[in-house]
């Protein structure tokens, strides 16, 4: 049974759990002021453990995109600590930010976000690029080879599907070796065939590479792929999911939405 209160604090792993790859302790976000003010984030804390899969869910407006935002520094807290590993990000100067952004964090968009003027390698690689780092050719090609990519190196991104886009989205989050990858309804505009696909590649990501992934999805047949599944409303944690079904996945969500 779920808890339908916040949760409590993270704490430090117990013998034999993982650590915390990101951890929120007091997150509040808020947009605006006086009449147009909106607290999308309410004092929210949550730990996210290494070498797992977490989907967080909600309804419509509840703060799950905000939440992956400020998690990963593609948006400034209003109050509280978030940290990647022991680094607090908020004490971080826009350049440090933006290192650790290259370097130990990977992110997936549901829009792709590919380079329309570079061909598919030409993205993967395009992190280590900015970042003025060599690729690991061997940890490159077993990506590649992963998501079946090796046809479609050379191919831009407007000669690929939408599938194919995303696995080589997933595949330039991946070559970094990143501490944690951030997904944003990474199979929001796939069919069912290639969102399944792509939620698969990340499901071994973790359980081959011990890769750990927080998802944002709204769909409870991804979020059954994840190790836990964490639900928000109003801008709050209500409760948590371990080892999720879809079927109970898409009961929390009714039960959120009335």
């Amino acid at each position: 049974m779920m808890p339908t209160t916040g949760f409590a604090p993270p704490t430090e792993a117990a013998a034999g759990e993982t650590p915390m790859a990101a951890t929120a302790v007091g997150l509040t976000k808020i947009y605006g002021s006086g009449a147009t003010r909106v607290v999308a984030l309410d004092h929210v804390e949550v730990g996210f453990r290494a070498q797992r899969l977490t989907a967080i869910m909600g309804p419509s407006g509840s703060g799950k995109s905000t939440l992956l935002h400020c998690m990963a520094g593609l948006d400034t807290v209003t109050e509280g600590d978030v940290r990647i590993g022991e680094t607090q990000i908020s004490q971080l100067s826009d350049k440090q930010l933006t290192l650790l952004r290259r370097r130990r964090l990977g992110f997936i968009f549901q829009a792709f976000n590919l380079v329309p003027t570079l061909t598919a390698e030409e993205n993967i690689l395009l992190p280590l690029r900015l970042g003025g780092r060599e690729p690991d050719q061997e940890w490159e090609q077993s990506v590649i080879d992963s998501l079946q990519l090796d046809q479609r190196l050379r191919h831009r991104p407007s000669e690929l599907s939408g599938g194919q886009q995303q696995r080589v989205a997933v595949a330039r989050a991946l070559v970094t070796r990143p501490d944690i990858i951030f997904a944003d309804e990474p199979t929001g505009t796939l069919d069912s065939k290639a969102g399944g696909e792509v939620l698969g590649f990340l499901w071994r990501a973790v359980d081959d590479w011990s890769q750990t992934v927080v998802m944002v999805t709204h769909d409870p047949g991804a979020a059954s792929y994840a190790d836990v599944v964490i639900f928000l409303r109003d801008g709050q944690l209500v409760g948590q999911l371990e080892d999720p079904t879809a079927s109970d996945v898409f009961g929390r969500i009714r039960e959120l939405e009335e």
